[in-house]
């Protein structure tokens, strides 16, 4: 590809594949966005894969949120043990002081 080995201007931004596109260029293969672009010294318009920066987004704060979701799921499960656990420990002394 030209883009490679000379200086090129972005002719069109970074946009989603439609189906035909899908099919017919190979760029759209790997993320599914080209853009199209016009390399410098051999004046050829090319198509160049690219990444979106709004999906890139939305799956960083997708990622984010399921995160925080496991988490305050791990934290309650540990409050949820732990109040299991103190109430076996008091019931234990308390057997123990009845006992004497």
């Amino acid at each position: 590809p030209c883009w490679r080995v000379e200086q090129f201007v972005v002719a069109q931004e970074c946009t989603r594949c439609s189906g035909f596109e899908m099919k017919t260029i190979p760029a759209c293969g790997p993320t599914g966005f080209i853009e199209k672009i016009n390399c410098a010294s051999s004046h050829r318009d090319e198509y160049k894969s690219c990444r979106s920066a709004a999906l890139e987004a939305q799956r960083f704060w997708r990622f984010v949120g399921s995160a925080l979701a496991v988490a305050a799921a791990a934290a309650a499960l540990v409050v949820l043990r732990q109040r299991v656990l103190d109430r076996r420990a008091l019931e234990k002394v308390r057997k123990q002081i009845e006992s004497i």
